[in-house]
């Protein structure tokens, strides 16, 4: 019996890679949860002590947040929570053998990637 050997790439080129989506919705949760520890955590943390200084301070964050390009980071960092979330929950419940076969795994890394995206654009249309 003869089996034919398939070439190993000696370089793996990362974005040539079709990852299915259960993969994708698992790359995304580490992203964005190393966001928002890194960046989210410090800045709103900032954000908060400086808006809750003075009213002078107050009407300087919130001249600061009424930016479109800030506006645009937040919703940034509203889809990368809204991502974490959803995604987490997802995880639970893989932790306790619920949709664990192929086909509803699939299903669900789309219901997550789906409900994340309406829930940022739900909040964000209040935010702009």
């Amino acid at each position: 019996m003869t089996t034919a050997v398939r070439q190993r790439p000696k370089h793996l080129n990362l974005f040539k890679i079709r990852q299915p989506i259960p993969a994708i919705v698992s790359i995304l949760h580490r992203i964005s949860g190393a966001v928002l520890f890194l960046f989210f955590i410090p800045f709103g943390l900032s954000a908060l002590q400086g808006s809750l200084h003075s009213a002078e301070s107050f009407a300087q964050w919130y001249a600061a947040f009424a930016n479109p390009i800030v506006k645009l980071i937040l919703t940034g960092f509203l889809w990368a929570y809204m991502h974490h979330f959803c995604a987490g929950i997802r995880y639970l419940l893989l932790d306790l053998n619920k949709g664990i076969s192929l086909e509803s795994a699939r299903m669900s890394s789309k219901i997550v990637l789906g409900v994340s995206l309406v829930l940022t654009l739900l909040i964000a249309t209040k935010i702009w």
